[in-house]
């Protein structure tokens, strides 16, 4: 195998980049104007296929069954590099995720690395990956085989600041309603068997349990169904509960947990229960030490301070893939004006100069982190002998 030296690549790499400045800036724009829920990015993704397109990346391989997702590649190589591209907006406020930004940056990585496949000897499995915001479609990429052989994973995330390594809260939600009997409550409440009544005592059971729980988890429920009229008692009622906690582990014993308390509403009042899930439940982030390094080198590398680990926060899909691919996730900063995610004033910022800024640097740092990892016998040996080559 010839591979040119890490600084070599990282100047052809840098050089890539600012090739494709207007396809990444524009395909940024083009998206954050555009906003598209989870499940419904159909414009979204057709501009990413067609930057990959023009780049001369390959379509002709499985591809999955979403409609707003795909599979890409350029290369040939053993050292599968996965790159996720997230294009889905939040209702209402567009893309106050930034993932606009993250889908201009992780295709902006998959560009600069196409031309050094062969000397590499890297395969560029670009992946769309659509409702992040809602179901986790990487988790459906995942159960399909998408990522079955990847070497490496990556994506970057639009932020206020610089960050690699840090993890996210694993998440579960979950619908749960009850069945109970309707009546009349003034003329006939023997009768009946009120679902709602059922929510109370699962929910006041949830708070007294809180106690006992450690205190990095998170419970948040609402009522989304509580019945049609006060003089009627409800005979179905649902409540919609989100746990997170820092583990999956942990969350699993959470949710064992909360379960109880609901079965216990029932229990008390004589109703039925039945439990859905909602979307796929989110494992917690767990980036990979070489790869977190060789993407703070990079970056620092052209002046940018990042901070290495940190914190739990929010919750992410990537952590999935993490948990059967060495990933990383970093956070790619840039001004915000002091907005947070999912509001309408961070949508403002993923549309400016420092934003496009931030793209350009994280799509380089993303694509010398991959090349440092394949060209490193050790890590390569490593990473290979993680996904079973």
């Amino acid at each position: 195998m010839t591979t040119p030296s890490l600084t070599a690549a990282r100047d052809d790499l840098r050089a890539s980049v600012e090739a494709h400045r207007d396809v990444l800036l524009d395909l940024s724009h083009a998206i954050h104007a555009d906003p598209e829920l989870g499940g419904d990015e159909f414009r979204a993704a057709e501009r990413v296929r067609e930057a990959l397109r023009e780049a001369g990346f390959a379509f002709d391989g499985a591809q999955p069954e979403q409609p707003t997702a795909f599979a890409a590649t350029a290369g040939t190589g053993d050292f599968v590099v996965a790159v996720c591209v997230e294009y889905d907006a939040l209702p209402e406020i567009g893309h106050g995720c930034g993932h606009n930004v993250n889908a201009a940056s992780a295709v902006g990585a998959a560009l600069a690395l196409a031309p050094l496949a062969d000397e590499l000897d890297i395969t560029v499995l670009v992946l769309g990956t659509p409702a992040e915001e809602s179901w986790g479609g990487k988790i459906d990429l995942i159960d399909a085989g998408f990522f079955d052989g990847a070497a490496i994973a990556m994506m970057a995330h639009a932020s206020g600041e610089d960050n690699v390594g840090a993890s996210s809260l694993a998440l579960g939600c979950w619908d749960m309603t009850f069945h109970g009997r309707g009546a009349h409550a003034a003329a006939a409440p023997t009768e009946g068997v009120n679902a709602l009544d059922a929510i109370v005592i699962a929910q006041t059971a949830t708070a007294l349990a809180r106690q006992q729980l450690p205190n990095d988890i998170v419970m948040s429920s609402i009522v989304v169904d509580g019945g049609t009229a006060p003089n009627v008692i409800p005979a179905r009622a649902t409540a919609r509960v989100e746990l997170r906690a820092p583990r999956k582990e942990q969350l699993d014993a959470l949710w064992d947990r909360v379960r109880r308390c609901y079965e216990a509403g029932a229990l008390a009042t004589g109703c039925s229960l039945t439990i859905e899930p909602v979307g796929h439940a989110f494992a917690d982030l767990r980036q990979d030490a070489g790869l977190s390094r060789a993407y703070a080198d990079a970056l620092v590398g052209i002046g940018r301070r990042i901070e290495v680990d940190g914190p739990a926060v929010g919750s992410t899909d990537m952590g999935n893939v993490s948990h059967i691919v060495p990933s990383i996730h970093p956070m790619i900063g840039f001004e915000v004006a002091g907005a947070v995610h999912h509001t309408a004033e961070f949508a403002a910022a993923c549309a400016t100069a420092e934003a496009d800024a931030a793209i350009l640097d994280a799509a380089y740092g993303m694509a010398a982190a991959a090349a440092a990892v394949a060209s490193a016998p050790d890590e390569r040996a490593r990473l290979l002998a993680r996904a079973g080559r």
